[in-house]
């Protein structure tokens, strides 16, 4: 049965979870629990009631339905914050060339690049896109992601971009799943307006945005600034737009060089800043004082075999909350797998496994805005959790590659149970 179809006929949660154990840090009780600590989580009406270890268990849940976790552990729903999910086409050929020495910049002067995304999806329906992305989407779910941002950026014209996010909106109900929208029109320069960067910035934030958003359509606003995308000063206009219009913003960031965007984003109070590779000192500084976010993207840097590793101990230093998403996209990180970029980040960015962890729960959820919902197990939240067969929290970053056949709680349902 589909993750798709399964979301209907999925059971209630409701009832005491009993017999787990909780990952460390990524709750949020009064009560000390270690990681072997069997415990217990209380769901009603598809909310967490109460957590914490099984002798504390208040008298009067003893008596509710109960759900044996068989010693499993137990995180929050996992959070994948940096997706471009919704797209036409794909782009293996352009992996080759990169692979015969082609590199990101010539790829995209070549007509490769962000703008082939851009005529698949302008030739693809809105149901052609939802057919292509929704297994995808099933992918995702099925590792025990509960919450996924979804960008657009592959139509760069009012009519494409409104088919991209409306698309993201269909995925989050048929799937039931928690799905930000992301405007990111100013993802490259539509092929129309070669040499025109100006007047399409101003389609961009005096037309696209401000009907996208009558519509309902986006929840957040992000831009690619970048010598081979957008200006700073044109990055700064669309973040007026929508500052206008009350919406929250963040940054595609020193991906290929340092622009000081992520300084920018943080004068606008940016959720995140993503990519961040040539992130400097004055711009992490920003970040910390904004409260952004630092999104780790190791599937794009591992793509495009980059040797320019983000600045985590400084990061670290600064006490800026590190978030890790796949970047899901066709052309530089076509992964699947929300715990496959736990690993790469501890290998190829020297994350910690808490950090990993928190990265792809607390601090990814940070990164969309969904703090006081999703990221942590704790009550009086939406019940989002994953129940994983591993003996310690390390085990989900270890194992790269595989895919743990997991119990997963979304919406207050068991929409997967482990075999």
């Amino acid at each position: 049965m589909s993750v798709h179809h399964a979301f209907d006929n999925a059971p209630s949660a409701d009832g005491c979870w009993h017999n787990l154990r909780l990952a460390p840090d990524l709750f949020a009780s009064d009560h000390g629990v270690g990681e072997d600590t069997p415990a217990c989580i209380v769901v009603r009406d598809g909310r967490i009631d109460w957590v914490g270890p099984r002798q504390a268990l208040p008298a009067l849940h003893a008596g509710l339905p109960r759900h044996d976790g068989r010693g499993m552990l137990a995180t929050p729903g996992l959070v994948d914050c940096h997706t471009h999910l919704v797209y036409g086409g794909q782009r293996a050929g352009e992996f080759a060339m990169r692979l015969a020495g082609a590199s990101y910049e010539e790829v995209a002067r070549a007509g490769g690049g962000i703008v082939s995304s851009v005529r698949a999806t302008r030739e693809a329906s809105e149901d052609e896109l939802f057919a292509q992305a929704a297994p995808r989407l099933a992918q995702l779910l099925d590792e025990g992601v509960c919450a996924i941002e979804i960008k657009s950026g592959y139509g760069l014209a009012l009519e494409h971009e409104r088919k991209q996010l409306r698309v993201a909106r269909r995925l989050g109900q048929a799937f039931g799943v928690t799905v930000r929208t992301t405007f990111l029109g100013a993802h490259a320069l539509p092929p129309e307006y070669a040499g025109r960067s100006q007047e399409y910035v101003d389609l961009v934030a005096g037309t696209m945005l401000p009907a996208l958003a009558a519509e309902g359509l986006v929840d957040a606003v992000d831009v690619f600034c970048e010598r081979i995308a957008f200006s700073l000063a044109e990055t700064e206009q669309v973040f007026q737009a929508a500052q206008r219009l009350g919406l929250p913003v963040k940054l595609h960031a020193e991906q290929l060089s340092n622009m000081e965007g992520a300084a920018l984003a943080a004068r606008y109070g940016a959720l995140s800043c993503d990519h961040i590779e040539h992130l400097s000192e004055t711009g992490i500084q920003a970040m910390r004082g904004a409260g952004s976010v630092a999104v780790l993207l190791p599937g794009a840097f591992y793509a495009l075999r980059d040797t320019q590793v983000p600045p985590i101990a400084a990061l670290r230093a600064a006490g800026v909350p590190m978030a890790v998403s796949t970047d899901h996209n066709p052309g530089t990180s076509p992964c699947l797998s929300l715990l496959l970029m736990a690993s790469m980040a501890c290998t190829l960015f020297r994350l910690t496994v808490p950090e990993a962890l928190a990265g792809i729960t607390r601090h990814g959820a940070r990164a969309l805005g969904l703090q006081d919902t999703h990221g942590l197990i704790a009550a009086g939240r939406p019940a989002h959790f994953v129940l994983w067969p591993v003996g310690q929290a390390a085990e989900l970053a270890y194992w790269f590659g595989s895919r743990p056949g997991c119990t997963i709680v979304r919406q207050g349902r068991v929409v997967r149970r482990a075999p």
